[in-house]
């Protein structure tokens, strides 16, 4: 299969360590924009033409961060037909903290239950939005390394973006993205090749342990991101034309050399100024660029300018953003399918991205490309690093695969339900008040998620979750029954394609029933 070791290969460095197999969620619901704008009181295109958001995806009280990372990785081994026992580390990069002890990793692992593999290193990884892109190195770290036993790697990034209400709610989202990591993979990272960031600063923090909502400056945090993206790509373009001196290449890197470049994406409208800045950054660097002719053309009065000066500098981010009009439409639009319609999923988000591009081109167009990513999060961390795309676009290759798997992203988009900015404010208000609480039995539909969707079905009295399944099959009745004030144990409608873990409730005693959306 894809990503297997040759059983002659143990003792040899793994090759073409990359991701095999994408899976992504989001939720079933999302509210307007436009309709969000004329609601809120604020002027006609603040968030769809001066943040590019078209759509915001949420989260009833039905889910959380551990029913998003339960659903989104049963759909990856579903879909993938792989066993649990095929896989050796799971890592969780989340900053949506509902405990501050036990992880989002432990909870996934009912899946394994059935399968009896606990052999499975990896727990969760926390620093904003960044804790994906943490999880994903330590899993290509883990293949490439000694102590890889020929497994698979699993990493989940998953978060519920909320905020208090005010000019940041509309920067919301949420969804949960799973990505499977082996050899032989289709989507390679380049070896070496990783520019990182790091720096102390308070852009975005949660200090309230009992709120989900963040505390945010926004004009520093984008100033965090832009400095932290010039640093990362300066370190990137250092590595790499050090890589191409020892191969006796002679020649500058530029975003010309990435076939498509992705960022992650608070909002649309920064990816678009954040390309613009890498145009900024090949500008100042080039030894003498062509102001008269080529991409270049008309910017030689910013010639003397000092990149940290310029992070609110509307003039330069006007004439670069022109100048880089063309660049964006070919190598970054296309990634922001997601993000333009379910919003900022945080620690997914560059993820979501990545999944954009791959379910909008062939592969025969991706074959043999290289694809910039930009990770960051707040406080802040960042990575600026590449995948190359595998040569071999045949019908059935682990790249047609992967992208097969991935063609129905938009239709899925299109398969939500569209909800009033009235709803999405009571939902937004329910959460904020029970999202806390223990001995609770959500208010959510469960009707109205996606089928095979995992839900919370009651926190007890000790804020143990339970959880349950909906249907995969629409024509099945819900998993109904009802709770009492001590024990619950459920049944689950087992899988179409193989029998299903059961979830074990928190007491022992025969299994039983879920909660329906009737008995509350």
């Amino acid at each position: 299969m894809p990503g297997s070791v040759p059983a002659s290969g143990e003792a040899t460095w793994p090759k073409d360590v990359g991701i095999i197999a994408m899976e992504i969620y989001f939720p079933s619901q999302y509210v307007d924009q436009a309709e969000l704008e004329q609601f809120d009181g604020v002027s006609a295109g603040k968030y769809t033409v001066g943040l590019g958001q078209a759509r915001m995806g949420f989260c009833s009280d039905r889910e959380d961060i551990n029913s998003l990372c339960l659903t989104v990785v049963q759909r990856l081994m579903e879909r993938n037909c792989l066993s649990y026992d095929s896989v050796g580390r799971l890592e969780v990069g989340t900053e949506t903290i509902i405990d501050k002890s036990k992880s989002v990793k432990t909870v996934i692992m009912q899946l394994f239950e059935e399968s009896g593999n606990t052999d499975v290193e990896g727990i969760d990884t926390t620093n904003a939005c960044y804790g994906g892109t943490a999880a994903l190195f330590n899993a290509v770290n883990w293949v490439e390394s000694s102590s890889w036993d020929g497994r698979y790697a699993v990493v989940v990034a998953g978060d519920i973006a909320v905020y208090a209400t005010g000019g940041a709610r509309p920067t919301g989202g949420a969804g949960a993205v799973a990505m499977l990591v082996g050899p032989n993979a289709p989507l390679v990272f380049d070896r070496g090749l990783r520019g990182t960031h790091m720096q102390h600063a308070y852009d975005f923090y949660k200090p309230d342990m009992v709120s989900e909502y963040p505390v945010v400056d926004g004009k520093l945090s984008i100033e965090c991101y832009l400095s932290a993206l010039d640093r990362c790509y300066s370190v990137y373009r250092n590595k790499i034309h050090a890589q191409w001196q020892r191969e006796g290449v002679e020649k500058r890197f530029s975003l010309e050399d990435f076939g498509y470049m992705v960022f992650h994406s608070p909002y649309c409208k920064l990816v678009q100024k954040s390309l613009a800045r890498l145009m900024l950054n090949d500008f100042l660097s080039h030894p003498n660029p062509n102001t008269e002719t080529g991409p270049f053309s008309g910017l030689e009065a910013f010639r003397q300018i000092k990149p940290e000066e310029t992070y609110f500098d509307r003039d330069v981010e006007k004439a670069f953003m022109k100048a880089s009009t063309q660049l964006f439409e070919d190598k970054t639009k296309a990634s922001l399918l997601v993000s333009n319609q379910n919003g900022n999923m945080y620690t997914p988000s560059v993820y979501g991205c990545l999944a954009s591009v791959l379910a909008q081109y062939t592969s025969e167009q991706l074959a043999g490309q290289r694809i910039g990513l930009f990770s960051y999060g707040s406080g802040f961390a960042a990575t600026l690093y590449s995948l190359r795309v595998s040569q071999d676009s045949t019908p059935g290759s682990v790249l047609d695969k992967l992208l097969s798997s991935l063609c129905d992203l938009k239709a899925r988009l299109d398969s939500r339900r569209k909800v009033s900015p009235a709803v999405f404010a009571e939902n937004m208000k329910l959460r904020e008040e029970t999202h806390h609480l223990a001995n609770y039995i959500p208010q959510g539909s469960v009707d109205e998620l996606f089928p095979g969707t995992w839900y919370l079905s009651r926190v007890d009295e000790k804020h143990r979750r339970e959880y349950a399944k909906r249907s995969l099959n629409d024509d099945l009745p819900l998993e109904a029954g009802r709770v009492n004030s001590t024990t619950t144990t459920e049944q689950h409608i087992p899988s179409p394609a193989k029998k299903m873990p059961r979830i074990p409730g928190t007491t022992g005693g025969p299994e039983a029933v879920a909660i329906s959306n009737g008995d509350h």
